[in-house]
């Protein structure tokens, strides 16, 4: 078979040649078309859900959120490996899908099932998918401080850093080409505590349902209409105050 390939090849130089031409010229063209990178990215179709817990311990996050989470993705088709860290007040749960599947349907598929697990998950704990990322992406950790001493001129206490990085630096970085997300984590976040004064309370009678009631209808807001002032209309807003059993709060907070 071998010796009669060639004594055709031999008798037909110029289809050979012709067909040797034609092979060289399309792998040419092949090979300058060829997508080529450095760094490949080799991770599989995979969605991360983060979800922040206050106030939780890492085993409380590990029996409270993360396993539900993981219980409810169990079974969505294409799905191959599920992996998740617990840390303090956060949880992460990496659901990784076969080369095949589209990672927009797997998200779809992923939304699906958290509908249904939120209503198991602690009151305040909302979850939530992470932008579309690959793992092979680079991970930046940024540290913001004061670099004056507490007492010094231009001293930042922890809670106007973390002011800082939430409303200015984070969205100046969020603006670059090529940052898919960024995650603020540690300083203080500012916050209004209301330390209840039991004795008080209960000489006034007054209920901690109740207290927690007025506190949380004490930052609502109402329209009051609009001022004309030649071409300007000036929205008019008011605070909205309702005190749960008397005039004055003030009592009840420590």
């Amino acid at each position: 078979m071998l010796n009669k390939l060639i004594h055709w090849s031999l008798a037909n130089r110029a289809i050979v040649l012709g067909l040797s031409i034609l092979l060289l010229a399309f792998g040419w063209k092949t090979a300058t078309e060829l997508p080529v990178e450095v760094l490949p990215d080799l991770t599989k179709p995979t969605v991360v859900i983060l979800t922040e817990s206050p106030g939780l311990a890492p085993e409380e996050v590990e029996a409270r959120v993360t396993q539900p989470i993981e219980s409810a993705l169990t079974g969505v088709a294409g799905l191959t490996r599920l992996r998740s860290n617990s840390d303090v007040s956060l949880s992460l749960v990496y659901a990784e899908f076969g080369w095949g599947v589209d990672i927009q349907r797997a998200r779809t598929m992923v939304q699906e099932r958290l509908q249904g697990v939120r209503e198991q998950l602690p009151e305040g704990t909302q979850p939530f998918m992470t932008p579309v990322a690959s793992l092979m992406g680079e991970i930046l950790l940024v540290g913001v401080r004061s670099t004056a001493k507490e007492g010094e001129p231009g001293y930042m206490a922890p809670r106007e850093v973390r002011a800082l990085a939430d409303w200015t630096i984070k969205r100046r970085l969020q603006g670059i080409s090529g940052i898919a997300e960024i995650l603020n984590m540690g300083g203080g976040v500012k916050q209004l505590e209301i330390q209840p004064d039991p004795h008080r309370m209960q000489a006034h009678g007054v209920s901690f349902a109740e207290l927690e009631k007025a506190a949380a209808e004490a930052a609502n807001t109402t329209t009051g209409g609009f001022l004309s002032t030649g071409p300007t209309e000036i929205m008019v807003r008011k605070p909205v105050q309702k005190p749960c059993c008397s005039e004055n709060m003030d009592p009840y907070i420590k």
